[in-house]
């Protein structure tokens, strides 16, 4: 599991959805559900990536302390403590960060430029169709066909 995020990010795509600091949290809201993703990103055009507004933090930080997500903006409650990848960073790399930092999304940063964001579901897929192509060709291996890869 060597496989570069690159990889990744190569098959789903480099498009990142972002909101900017002053959108209401109703709004960031809004976005996630219309793209059926779990967090944004939060930037600012001069000063780039500032931070992550994910699904735990609309529940820790607006539903747990009943805070109105219509007048609460997105600076006031998003994470800022960013734990960000390389293109390089493989895999492997990828879920130990996720399981040390219990995060479920990475920015993917490439020369200080965000260039796009992996999520655990992300890694997840990747690994399941690893796994599916891994048994495929032991199948093939063991039935005899002698042009399935090993």
């Amino acid at each position: 599991m060597n496989t570069p995020l690159s990889h990744i990010l190569a098959q789903k795509g480099h498009a990142v959805t972002s909101v900017p600091p002053t959108a209401s949290v109703a709004d960031a809201v809004q976005i996630m559900n219309h793209f059926h993703i779990g967090a944004v990103v939060v930037t600012n055009p001069r000063k780039g990536l500032l931070g992550i507004f994910t699904e735990r933090d609309v529940l820790n930080r607006i539903v747990a302390s009943e805070r109105d997500p219509k007048t609460t903006v997105v600076e006031a409650v998003m994470s800022t403590k960013l734990v960000t990848v390389t293109p390089a960073t493989t895999v492997d790399e990828a879920m130990q960060i996720f399981m040390d930092n219990r995060v479920r999304h990475l920015p993917v940063i490439e020369a200080g430029v965000l260039v796009g964001l992996v999520s655990i579901g992300d890694i997840n897929r990747h690994l399941l169709e690893e796994h599916a192509e891994e048994a495929r060709q032991l199948r093939g291996y063991i039935q005899g066909d002698m042009t399935a890869p090993v």
